[in-house]
């Protein structure tokens, strides 16, 4: 998933909150394994409406829908799922647009060419703002709004909004600071679950020794690699300066992010500690540096993966279980707290219409999140989604602590960011850590290089 990663401005929480929800994970994901709809309570129609539950969706014969977004594989497979039962509710017709990374390249070639999808999927709060900057975007109508104030907590329906109008419905979040990890490798290692990056880095050095590499890095996706950055700069530096960084308020060159980028140095810069070097790493996409870590039995490419709850999609793909072969822990503290970073993808309406506002009205509604929720690989935002419908005890745990944290996270530094620094292929942050993975002993290089981008991109 390019998750899934997302940008405007949101949920400022205190440090004190971020060490709330970081303990809850703590405490919740260590035990992992077992299992995880009845619309009820219709509303009268007027008789061309279906209705499902809370959600009321009108009929809608003969229309037709475009939805894009980037998600691939089992994600996109699972997604559709939503949409057709949205079509068989509805009577419309939906076509999924496969999308390319950045999406706001990818939407402004089909508004060019006068075909833009009707709705879109956008990763970052900051492509939505692009998005209504240029007017593309639309706002959501009254049945929407309704929809999200009654299913969402503030923080997710504000970083839906530009200018205090809400465009945006945050239909997938993602938990972005957890390790997973190969059970059998730590079993055989003697490894334990740490809590502090000090005991990161000797429960890697133990795995090491067992004879297996103790990380798989997606390097060829530069989003992966400002998800580790994120991290360890919020545990470190703290929420104040994370959110100075995150709108440009303090450079790159500042003491605090040398800090993190020394941290980072100590997994990426150590000798045989990243599966087939930095060379490999970058060779690596997302979905491979996950399924590298849970094929090849007890000697697996690596023994630990970070990324999202998301994860879990490429988990399953290997052929693994989740909650057994692969288990998983909070991100570790570098600082005073263990870090909370979230991120997530919003549909955005291109094109205005009864059908487009009553497709968004539907991803809004627990009924749509629930159908992708029973799937796996997924975690939505909406508080109103029953925690039994995750289909097994560590995604359950990890939606309650979502659910439970209300408006006290703290959202993708990146996906706050404007596109070209924070969101492309080859450019700006995404290309400046990919080079700190190939060299991690250029912090200062690296440094002047991340300031000189985000200097041009936020133009100041």
């Amino acid at each position: 998933m390019r998750s899934t990663s997302s940008k405007n401005r949101t949920g400022r929480a205190a440090r004190a909150a971020a060490a709330v929800l970081a303990g809850a994970l703590a405490l919740s994901l260590t035990a992992c394994g077992g299992d995880g709809d009845d619309d009820g309570n219709e509303q009268g129609g007027s008789g061309n409406e279906e209705t499902a539950g809370a959600v009321t969706l009108p009929k809608l014969n003969g229309e037709s829908l475009e939805v894009a977004a980037v998600w691939t594989g089992a994600e996109q497979a699972n997604f559709k799922q939503v949409l057709a039962e949205f079509e068989k509710r509805t009577g419309a017709k939906v076509t999924f647009v496969p999308a390319q990374d950045p999406i706001i390249n990818f939407l402004g070639s089909k508004v060019a060419g006068g075909q833009p999808p009707d709705i879109a999927m956008l990763p970052q709060p900051g492509a939505i703002k692009q998005a209504v900057d240029k007017k593309w975007a639309k706002p959501l109508g009254a049945d929407a709004i309704k929809e999200l104030q009654e299913n969402y907590s503030q923080g997710w329906q504000d970083i839906g909004k530009v200018d205090n109008k809400q465009y945006g419905v945050y239909y997938k979040a993602a938990n972005k600071s957890l390790i997973w990890y190969n059970t059998q490798v730590f079993e055989n290692a003697g490894a334990t679950e740490p809590k502090t990056w000090d005991e990161l880095l000797t429960t890697a050095q133990t795995v090491y020794d067992s004879g297996v590499t103790p990380f798989s890095v997606g390097g060829a996706e530069g989003w992966t690699l400002t998800d580790w950055f994120e991290n360890i700069y919020l545990s470190q530096a703290g929420p104040k300066k994370y959110d100075q960084l995150a709108k440009h308020e303090i450079k790159w060159t500042d003491p605090s992010v040398k800090d993190a980028l020394t941290a980072l140095a100590q997994v990426w810069g150590k000798k045989d500690y990243v599966a087939g070097g930095a060379t490999g790493a970058l060779q690596t996409d997302f979905p491979a540096s996950v399924t590298q870590t849970f094929t090849g039995g007890d000697q697996p490419k690596a023994g630990m993966v970070y990324e999202g709850d998301f994860a879990q999609v490429n988990i399953v793909q290997a052929k693994a279980k989740v909650g057994t072969d692969a288990k998983v822990f909070p991100f570790p503290a570098v600082g005073d707290t263990a870090p909370v970073v979230s991120g997530g993808d919003a549909a955005v309406i291109l094109q205005d219409s009864k059908a487009a506002q009553a497709l968004a009205t539907w991803l809004a509604s627990p009924d749509a999140a629930t159908i992708q929720a029973k799937l796996g690989g997924y975690l939505s935002p909406n508080k109103n989604v029953d925690n039994s419908a995750y289909p097994n005890e560590v995604q359950q745990k990890i939606a309650k602590a979502l659910i439970d944290s209300g408006d006290d996270f703290r959202f993708d530094m990146s996906d706050q960011a404007p596109q070209a620094f924070g969101g492309t292929p080859g450019k700006g942050e995404w290309k400046a850590l990919q080079d700190f993975l190939k060299n991690p002993t250029d912090i200062a290089g690296t440094q002047r290089k991340l300031e000189a981008d985000a200097a041009a991109a936020y133009g100041n």
